[in-house]
């Protein structure tokens, strides 16, 4: 069985060249409240709202995709590699909209960021599992495809 131990990390983050549309957002609320205000609680709205609109961006961004020790971790959840079946990339709009519309199975897991134009979708095949497949957004489908599909053939008891 080959080395697992780190073979793929991705953190999906949100990309900087999104963050200044809801920063401004942000100021111009508090310019809002700045404006009927004087004193402290004029400046207390820039105070609250950039920070905190600030760690809504990052914390937005804070999921990751890693296969490591035999495990798919995406987000909080995880499967064992030897659970892996048949593994298909989103890799056009037109899809990944399908997969996560018309297509779309109620009982799948789903951890999708709508700022990553591809994805991933993995059934499982655990007969114990109600979750029929995985969708998860990923920068890298391709590479990890071929990378679970390899991982998934050498598993014991597939």
């Amino acid at each position: 069985m080959p080395d697992t131990s780190n073979a793929y990390a991705e953190r999906l983050s949100v990309p900087w060249l999104s963050w200044p549309l809801p920063m401004i957002g942000a100021a111009l609320m508090a310019a809002t409240v700045h404006m009927g205000y004087q004193g402290i609680r004029s400046w207390l709205p820039y105070v609250i709202l950039l920070p905190l609109m600030a760690f809504l961006l990052f914390w937005a961004g804070r999921a990751r995709v890693k296969v490591a020790d035999g495990e798919l971790r995406v987000g909080d959840a995880h499967l064992p590699l030897e659970f892996v079946g048949e593994v298909e990339v989103l890799d056009n709009p037109h899809d990944k909209r399908r997969a996560l519309g018309r297509d779309f199975d109620p009982a799948a897991f789903v951890l999708h960021r709508g700022w990553i134009p591809t994805a991933l979708r993995v059934h499982l095949t655990d007969p114990d599992d109600p979750t029929p497949y995985w969708i998860f957004s990923t920068r890298s489908p391709d590479k990890l495809a071929a990378l679970l599909r390899q991982n998934a053939h050498t598993q014991p008891g597939t």
